[in-house]
C-alpha cells in the first residue's frame, strides 16, 4: 500500500487488511511523504500490529513507491491496495484459494463495488474478466484488472521489470499487458473490494494523459508481439498531443499516430477538463484523419455551452474541412 495524503480514509483502508480472514502476511505500507495527518494515523496503526512494516520516505510518486514495496516484499504473492479503498474480509482467502487451484496464473484480481467519498454504494462493478481467455479478448479497450484489488506473483513482476515510470497514471495497464506475455491473468467471481470514486482521482484529473498513455502502451504491446523491441523502452517521456505524429517514426510503422488518436478520441467526448487541456486539438486531428464526425458535433455544442469557444472553433473548422473534402471527392 502506497499512501499519499489519504487521511480521511487510511484508517479504514489499513484496518480492512488487518481484519482479513487469512492472517499470515506482512503488510508493507509506503508513506510517500504525506503532509495531511496520514503519518500520525499510520504510526498509530503500525504500533498495534506487528505485521505492519511502515516505510516513510520523501514524496517519490506512486510508481517509485510501488516498485520499492515489491522489492521489500518477502512473499511469493504481493497483494495491492490503495489508501482510500477497502478490502472485504475474505479477499485474501478467496484469491489464494483460486491461486492454489490455478498456479499458472500470476495475477488474480477481484470484482468490486464502487463507493463515494462517504462510503455509499454507487454501483457494482463485476465486469472484470473471469478467465484468461476473457482477459485476452478484453485487452485492447475493456477493463482488465482492478489495480488495488490485484494479487501479483513477485517472480512474474520482476521478470517484466515492474512498473514503468514512463507510463505514469496508466502504469497498471502497461503492467498487465507486459505480464500477459509471461503469465495468465483474471479476476475471481467474488466482489471483494470497495473502490472509492471521487472527482479528484487521477483518472479524472489526468484523463487525456491516461488515455494517450494506454493507447501507446497497446501499440508497444503489439510491437513486442511481432517480435520487435519495445519502441518506448528508451523514451524519457511519452509524447503529448502535439507530438503524436512522431510515433510513426518511433515505431517505424505507418498510421500509429492515427490509431492512437482513434483510441483516445472517444474517451474525451464528455470530459471538459480533458477537452480544455488539449483534447479538443486531438479531436480536431481525429476528424481530419477521417474519424466519426457525429459525436464530435455534439462535443462542439458542449464546448460552446461551457464557454470553450476556441476549442469549439477548432473542431468546427476541422469538420468543415472534412465535409468539403468529402464533397470534392
Amino acid at each position: 500500500m502506497s499512501i499519499y495524503n489519504d487521511a480521511p480514509f487510511v484508517d479504514r483502508a489499513v484496518t480492512s487488511i488487518l481484519k482479513q480472514t487469512y492472517r499470515n502476511f506482512e503488510f508493507i505500507i509506503i508513506n510517500d511523504g504525506s503532509t495531511d495527518g496520514s503519518t500520525e494515523i499510520l504510526r498509530r496503526l503500525a504500533a498495534t500490529d506487528r505485521r505492519i512494516n511502515l516505510i516513510e520516505q520523501d514524496n517519490r510518486g506512486l510508481v517509485a513507491s510501488l516498485n520499492r514495496g515489491f522489492a521489500l516484499a518477502r512473499g511469493d504473492l504481493v497483494a495491492r491496495m490503495d489508501g482510500d479503498d477497502e478490502s472485504l474480509p475474505q479477499r485474501f482467502e478467496r484469491q489464494l484459494a483460486f491461486w492454489d487451484a490455478h498456479r499458472d496464473h500470476g495475477v488474480i484480481g477481484a470484482q468490486t463495488v464502487n463507493v463515494d467519498v462517504h462510503g455509499n454504494i454507487i454501483r457494482l462493478t463485476n465486469r472484470y474478466p473471469r478467465s484468461y481467455e476473457q482477459f485476452l479478448a478484453a485487452m485492447e479497450s475493456q477493463p482488465l484488472i482492478n489495480h488495488p484489488s490485484a494479487m501479483i506473483s513477485k517472480v512474474a513482476f520482476e521478470r517484466v521489470g515492474g512498473y514503468r515510470a514512463l507510463y505514469r497514471h496508466c502504469e497498471d495497464y502497461d503492467l498487465w499487458l507486459r505480464l500477459s506475455e509471461v503469465t495468465k491473468l483474471c479476476s475471481v467471481d467474488d466482489i471483494l473490494h470497495r473502490y472509492r470514486v471521487n472527482h479528484d482521482q487521477i483518472t479524472v484529473r489526468h484523463l487525456l494523459q491516461v488515455a494517450i498513455g494506454a493507447a501507446i502502451a497497446w501499440e508497444a504491446y503489439l510491437a513486442r508481439r511481432q517480435g520487435r523491441p519495445d519502441p518506448t523502452a528508451t523514451l524519457q517521456a511519452l509524447p503529448d498531443v502535439d507530438q503524436l505524429d512522431e510515433l510513426d517514426a518511433l515505431f517505424a510503422a505507418p498510421d500509429v499516430a492515427r490509431r492512437v488518436r482513434a483510441q483516445v478520441a472517444p474517451k474525451l467526448l464528455y470530459s471538459l477538463p480533458a477537452l480544455a487541456s488539449g483534447g479538443a486539438k486531438l479531436l480536431t486531428r481525429y476528424v481530419a484523419d477521417g474519424g466519426d464526425r457525429q459525436p464530435v458535433l455534439r462535443t462542439i455544442a458542449r464546448l460552446l455551452r461551457y464557454g470553450q469557444f476556441r476549442g469549439a472553433g477548432q473542431l468546427a473548422a476541422s469538420l468543415s474541412r472534412a465535409y468539403l473534402s468529402s464533397a470534392a471527392g
